[in-house]
């Protein structure tokens, strides 16, 4: 019984032994199996720029010919601009994995291989813009080609040691290392993606590269760094792979990310809100409104609710929730577990599918005829469908009139002057109130596009 003891500890000790000596000389073993499956993107875009223009002169004019020479050269131009970013194989197919923003606009989009002689033509299989992933196809046939495999991001621990591979300044096939630095990381990049951080020297053209952990597995897609000089700092941030995995597998399959819908309107939880609800806990996702006939209004979900859990996986913040509905299987039948009035009750769901931009082609809402426009309250599907972060309050604009030239439908009026718009009643009360005062116009800060800025509408009617 001792010998066999001491031959099992033996046998443990080698094993340890052995797995620490395999990267005591470094990643070279590692890095020469995962090498070949990292490639670089090149794209061309042909672009025409407006230069200056030639002055306008009668014809026959004796300086004519003279403008000809000195500014015939600065007439509109068409140009080819070129980028340079990353991306890894992950089928023997010849599906390539890279940002969105890397082939973005893109007219052709070439596949350079590491060993600096096969160039391939790519094709474009589809985007996700929300997400900042693409799937590009390649023939297999034309090429040597060699996958690398997914690995589980949710099984990442701050601390772990990754590897960085990518095509940065172009100079590819560049190696780099590091460690997680965090996890779950919220850098505004939408309500769809948590970061894995790193301080593995990320840097620009590294962007679409695979991040790696020591077991060859793809672990995440390298996105972003935040740097004040435009260099790696030590802040670089990776989408995780087991977001990144389920948009792949949609886009190669639909040709673009398909997400669930659940039809609420949340907000965050305060201690104050929850001590005036009767809650003892700020876990959760206030449901404030539900969206009339959506999955949730079919399932009872009611105004009032706190949802703690969905399809088993605990909502500790608002923010959580976009993210686990969207990742969740559209018609798939889930528990959502709410708090309604001190208890905890399980409600049955069928996910619903969030159409893009569906909901902000409504006619219905709200008319106001002051500034001739019809809005709606800001649901949760519509923050989505437009790419906003999950904490935005104000109202939707869904139709504009003729008597209105300023805004545009699907506009999101956040702000009148220096008060914020939370809901329609609060907006209808401040344009009474301006009438009342005798004001022809207001001051509204407005997103539009993604983009934030104020303008001047003026009343249509006095």
């Amino acid at each position: 019984m001792k010998r066999h003891l001491v031959l099992s500890l033996f046998s443990i000790f080698f094993i340890i032994q052995s797995a620490s000596a395999q990267f005591e000389r470094g990643y070279a073993d590692l890095v020469d199996e995962l090498l070949p499956s990292v490639v670089s993107i090149a794209t061309s875009q042909t672009v025409e720029r407006q230069t200056r223009q030639l002055p306008e002169l009668p014809e026959g004019h004796p300086f004519n010919d003279m403008f000809d020479d000195f500014f015939g050269n600065q007439m509109p131009k068409r140009e080819n601009l070129t980028g340079l970013g990353s991306g890894f194989i992950i089928s023997d197919e010849g599906y390539v994995v890279t940002n969105n923003h890397v082939i973005s606009g893109a007219d052709q989009i070439t596949v350079i291989f590491n060993n600096g002689i096969d160039e391939v033509p790519a094709e474009l299989v589809g985007t996700d813009p929300k997400t900042d992933i693409a799937v590009l196809k390649i023939d297999p046939s034309t090429v040597d080609i060699q996958s690398v495999n997914w690995g589980d991001s949710d099984l990442s621990r701050v601390g772990d040691i990754v590897l960085a591979i990518g095509n940065p300044l172009g100079l590819g096939g560049t190696v780099t290392s590091g460690i997680i630095s965090s996890i779950n990381r919220d850098i505004g990049g939408g309500p769809y993606v948590d970061f894995i951080q790193t301080d593995a020297p990320i840097n620009r053209g590294n962007s679409g590269g695979p991040l790696f952990n020591l077991d060859g597995e793809v672990i995440g897609i390298n996105s972003m760094i935040i740097s004040q000089t435009g260099g790696s700092v030590g802040l670089g941030f990776s989408i995780p792979s087991q977001t990144a995995k389920l948009i792949v597998e949609q886009i190669i399959s639909f040709g673009q990310a398909k997400r669930g819908r659940l039809g609420v309107q949340i907000q965050d939880l305060t201690e104050e809100f929850s001590e005036s609800l009767g809650y003892d806990s700020t876990e959760g996702a206030f449901v404030a409104s539900v969206e009339p006939n959506s999955p949730a209004a079919l399932s009872n979900i009611q105004a009032g609710d706190i949802i703690i859990e969905f399809n088993n996986q605990k909502i500790t913040s608002f923010k959580d929730l976009p993210k686990v509905v969207a990742e969740t299987p559209i018609d798939s039948e889930v528990i959502v577990k709410v708090w309604r009035n001190g208890e905890i009750i399980d409600i049955k769901v069928r996910v619903g599918e969030l159409e893009e931009g569906r909901k902000l082609a409504k006619n219905d809402g709200v008319y106001l005829e002051e500034l001739d426009i019809t809005v709606l309250e800001l649901t949760i599907d519509a923050i989505n469908s437009l790419g906003l972060d999950s904490k935005t309050k104000g109202i939707l604009v869904t139709e504009v009139g003729d008597n209105n030239e300023n805004l545009l439908k699907n506009d999101v009026i956040i702000q009148v002057s220096s008060e914020k718009i939370t809901d329609i009643s609060s907006f209808e009360k401040i344009i009474s109130n301006s009438i009342n005062l005798n004001r022809d116009k207001l001051l509204l800060r407005v997103i539009r596009d993604g983009n934030e800025f104020w303008l001047i509408n003026p009343f249509v009617i006095e």
